[in-house]
């Protein structure tokens, strides 16, 4: 496995859905209170309609057709906002190795598919906002992940893109889409497993796997000591 210098590293982007934070839980009880309003299973039920590359937001399209998907997500996100507050937690690890990430003066970005209305909502609730150098949501960049304009979008001011490399930017998320936008800008494409199989590769290029986010973070703490 490639080892991962921090002090070599100039800006970490970090996914936010299932890698700094547990949103799945809120989501999925939230989507699966309207699923029966348009005659649906449950949201898990669904995964034949459903596009992987796709954001949650824009999969409502393909489970509940073009002309009902508007409505549809209009109503989620009313329940989601009104109830993610009791539902929605940090992974461990992640305030310390934000926190020990700036004193090493490394720029941190969030770049998420999320709607910017959730985010700004949820955010505030787990971590200060203050502590991003930029985010990126859904439909901000010219293309969403898995797309390398969302990275770019997220790097912008933070590095300049020739100085992009696997060394000095990591992209952190626990998607293949996540590895596939930082393959697409050459930056570091590390997955955050949590409970999902190893199964998918990005490409041709390795993976750097942690089994959870504090795995990674005691990882990359060990190896600075060495």
């Amino acid at each position: 496995m490639q080892k991962l210098d921090v002090n070599k590293l100039k800006v970490a982007v970090f996914d936010w859905d299932g890698t700094l934070a547990q949103t799945r839980t809120p989501r999925l009880w939230a989507v699966n209170q309207i699923m029966p309003r348009y005659g649906l299973p449950d949201w898990e039920q669904t995964k034949d309609k459903q596009d992987k590359y796709l954001s949650f937001m824009d999969n409502f399209a393909l489970v509940f057709g073009k002309d009902k998907a508007q409505e549809a997500y209009r109503q989620y996100c009313e329940i989601y906002l009104q109830n993610v507050a009791r539902m929605i937690t940090l992974f461990a690890g992640v305030k310390e190795c934000l926190s020990w990430l700036k004193q090493k003066n490394v720029k941190l970005a969030v770049m998420t598919n999320k709607d910017r209305k959730l985010l700004d909502f949820e955010l505030p609730l787990l971590l200060s906002p203050e502590l991003f150098d930029n985010i990126v949501c859904g439909h901000e960049a010219k293309q969403d992940k898995p797309s390398g304009e969302h990275a770019l979008a997220a790097l912008n001011g933070l590095i300049n893109r020739n100085e992009i490399s696997p060394e000095s930017v990591w992209i952190v998320g626990d998607s293949l889409l996540d590895n596939l936008c930082a393959l697409a800008v050459h930056a570091c494409p590390i997955r955050i497993v949590g409970q999902a199989p190893r199964i998918e590769k990005a490409a041709d290029e390795e993976v750097i796997y942690f089994d959870s986010f504090n795995d990674f973070y005691q990882t990359i703490k060990a190896e600075d000591k060495l």
